[in-house]
């Protein structure tokens, strides 16, 4: 996987991003932040939204745990089925991915058709 941020000539909104995507018939999965506990990088609703070639516009928390964000939602884009993850720093992952700010956040990842 090759991630790669987009600054999209359209608009730097991520749903606005995943509607132009979608309608240039790129495959696309949309990751919202569903749930926040403690200090947590981006609030509740923010999208971070990816092709299948790993792509992506927006942030779900500010730079910690997208690459492992952006891997989820290629294999849900592949699979069709969406996934819901959770990161904190009590989770042994959570440091691996870079996300120590001490708060957990949960993210859901889904394909749009």
């Amino acid at each position: 996987m090759h991630a790669q941020a987009t600054n999209s000539d359209q608009t730097s909104d991520p749903l606005s991003c995943a509607e132009a995507w979608t309608k240039s018939g790129r495959k696309v999965a949309i990751a919202t932040v569903i749930e926040t506990w403690g200090s947590a990088p981006r609030p509740v609703g923010s999208h971070l939204v990816i092709d299948a070639e790993g792509h992506f516009e927006g942030s779900v928390s500010g730079g910690c745990v997208e690459g492992a964000v952006i891997s989820a939602a290629i294999d849900v884009i592949e699979k069709g089925a969406p996934q819901m993850l959770e990161f904190g720093v009590a989770d042994e992952t959570a440091w691996s991915v870079g996300l120590s700010c001490g708060g957990r956040i949960r993210i859901y990842v889904e394909r749009l058709q």
